[in-house]
């Protein structure tokens, strides 16, 4: 249990980071199985329409701290990959 005044703010404080880094990254993860579902199912109007969407929530996964830009561009780049790689 914390004793200083400043280290209960800090608790208080990450309790809700952490709570809305976790809807980030769900968010992120999400989109993500969204669009390698539909390339799953070889739809491609529908992956490249989740594609969309999935690079918004990773960049604002990016933007917020909860993953590194190099995590951002490897999936953007793996994503983008599959659907190009679709007939």
């Amino acid at each position: 249990m914390a004793n200083m005044k400043n280290a209960e703010k800090r608790i208080l404080v990450n309790a809700k980071k952490e709570v809305i880094n976790n809807q980030y990254a769900a968010t992120m993860k999400n989109s993500i199985k969204k669009v390698e579902k539909a390339v799953a199912n070889n739809d491609k109007k529908e992956a490249t329409d989740c594609l969309k969407v999935a690079i918004k929530n990773i960049d604002k996964a990016v933007k917020n701290g909860v993953i590194s830009k190099n995590t951002c561009a490897r999936n953007k780049s793996r994503l983008t990959k599959k659907i190009n790689e679709m007939e």
